[in-house]
């Protein structure tokens, strides 16, 4: 398949300057998924297409649900920055990213409209369907950068992607109180969760011991996955949520 293949649902082309080749002649494997973390969305387009930023990605969805087209898919965009999954250290490569407008965070982290996750789906959904993209590498920025971000954040409705056919979701196991693991536990438990963590795709090194970065990848993974309650904490709900997601994933062949 061509890589000059691009979407139809963007609206217009608003060119970025920030992009690259991608590396090894590597093809879009994944969607990586954004906010933007400012609170004008505008601006935050700007910033994405200003030559300083040396930031960009390859659409942008404002709030409305408009999808404008910032860098080809042929080329490498500079969104994901340091970040892994499934052992690949340069995602940009082999990744498509979307930025979507949203103040996250910093800005109370609202909901998404409508409108716009409209929009989000079917782009993603375009995409995925295109160049083949398994349903378990439609990831959002914290999971191939845990610790480093959070977004899209714990209210990005990944349940109604997976409804309409894009990404891995599994429903997540009731929180209650019970056993748990958290920072500063050893042994073979947590070698044991960080194995199962590293199988599913999350970048960690298996050790035994519940670090720092074990924290940052367990509540990466409950942001995702488990976001009724992120704190760092493996609880039984995030372990099961955890074990049913690589029960049921599906084949690298599949999209949804």
């Amino acid at each position: 398949m061509s890589l000059s293949t691009e979407s139809p649902v963007a609206t217009k082309v608003f060119p970025s300057p920030n992009h690259g080749e991608r590396k090894d002649g590597q093809r879009p494997t994944m969607v990586i998924l954004h906010y933007t973390g400012m609170p004008d969305e505008g601006e935050a387009l700007q910033w994405l297409c200003n030559p300083v930023s040396q930031v960009s990605a390859h659409y942008f969805v404002f709030g409305d649900g408009r999808v404008l087209h910032l860098v080809p898919e042929a080329r490498r965009a500079w969104h994901a920055g340091v970040s892994s999954w499934d052992g690949e250290a340069d995602v940009n490569s082999c990744s498509i990213g979307i930025e979507i407008a949203n103040p996250g965070h910093p800005g109370g982290l609202p909901p998404y409209p409508d409108a716009q996750i409209e929009s989000v789906i079917a782009l993603t959904k375009d995409i995925v369907t295109r160049w083949r993209i398994p349903a378990t590498r439609v990831l959002g920025h914290s999971d191939v950068a845990p610790g480093r971000k959070v977004d899209p954040g714990e209210l990005f409705p990944w349940k109604r992607l997976h409804e309409a056919g894009i990404g891995h979701w599994v429903p997540p196991a009731s929180v209650s109180d019970g056993r748990f693991f958290s920072r500063g536990d050893q042994g073979m438990p947590i070698e044991a969760l960080q194995a199962m963590l590293v199988m599913y795709g999350y970048g960690l090194r298996i050790n035994g011991v519940f670090d720092e970065d074990t924290e940052k990848v367990v509540s990466a993974f409950q942001r995702h996955f488990r976001p009724e309650r992120v704190d760092g904490v493996a609880d039984a709900s995030t372990i099961t949520t955890l074990r049913d997601l690589i029960a049921k994933r599906p084949s690298s062949s599949t999209t949804a």
